[in-house]
């Protein structure tokens, strides 16, 4: 059985309607799963989200600066949040995970994916979910949404090339990674919904 599962995705690609089909699926199967997101997940990891996606006008961030801070709140998530519940025998889902910052401060932010990587290995080891399910998503059409649901925070708000970049790394890794499937997100709610359905059925609690 999955104990942990990412979900991952460009802005709009519809993580939280994700999150709430599995969160329907697991109270079917009376599974008691544990739900958080990156960035953020526990106090002080959460303090650092405001960091990232508030937009300040007295300084930017610089993209060194900001990888790091992903993976500070990463770390502190993991080990105060994921791997004790992990250890307790729960099931934890994440709204992101690593693939996020590999994606967008490896592509996004031209930092390189293989820098990124090094971090991420140093830091994560062999430790990731045991499945990810990646909405993909055309980031024109995802922004499009992003838009329409509210005020674009300051990641939300870089050029369609950003997204372009991101998703270009975000391809490579679902599809060199045995555990990951991606979904078109651009389908109907109720069509994304019956795939994450069917992914669980077959993959993780048969």
């Amino acid at each position: 059985m999955a104990n942990f599962i990412a979900i991952e995705g460009l802005e709009g690609a519809g993580k939280s309607t994700a999150v709430n089909t599995i969160k329907s699926y697991m109270a079917s199967k009376n599974i008691n799963a544990l739900y958080t997101r990156e960035p953020g997940g526990t106090f002080l990891a959460e303090k650092i989200r405001s960091l990232l996606i508030t937009p300040y006008q007295e300084e930017s961030l610089c993209d060194d600066a900001e990888m790091l801070l992903m993976y500070a709140s990463r770390m502190q998530h993991v080990n105060q949040f994921i791997k004790p519940a992990i250890n307790q025998g729960r099931v934890v889902v994440s709204d992101r995970f690593n693939w996020s910052s590999l994606a967008y401060q490896g592509g996004g932010r031209k930092l390189s994916f293989e820098k990124v990587k090094q971090l991420n290995d140093l830091l994560l080891g062999d430790f990731s979910p045991s499945l990810t399910i990646y909405l993909d998503i055309d980031p024109e059409i995802g922004l499009q949404r992003a838009r329409s649901r509210n005020a674009l925070d300051r990641i939300e708000q870089e050029k369609i090339d950003f997204f372009n970049r991101a998703r270009d790394i975000f391809l490579t890794l679902v599809d060199n990674d045995k555990n990951a499937f991606s979904i078109d997100a651009s389908e109907s709610v109720e069509h994304v919904s019956q795939l994450i359905n069917d992914i669980l059925n077959k993959y993780c609690f048969t």
